[in-house]
């Protein structure tokens, strides 16, 4: 693969990346609106564990981007 490959992955994952941490930020806010809103206890407790589930899952996405930018970044300088 080319320099140029490698480059235009990093900056797409970077793209990624920065995406999944929005969508992160949403979800806790949309639940934490949800946790604020339910009327129940038991309700609140079930938002309160889909909130901690959802942010869990995106973290997991997260690291794996990561790791993809490092092993992209590690190719690149094998090219050199």
């Amino acid at each position: 693969m080319s320099k140029e490959y490698y480059k235009k992955k990093i900056i797409d994952l970077r793209a990624k990346l920065q995406k999944e941490k929005d969508a992160k930020k949403k979800d806790n806010e949309r639940y934490a609106d949800y946790i604020k809103r339910a009327t129940t206890t038991d309700r609140k407790a079930y938002y309160r564990k889909e909130k901690v589930s959802h942010s869990a899952s995106h973290d997991r996405q997260i690291e794996s981007i990561k790791r993809e930018i490092e092993r992209a970044k590690e190719a690149l300088k094998r090219e050199k």
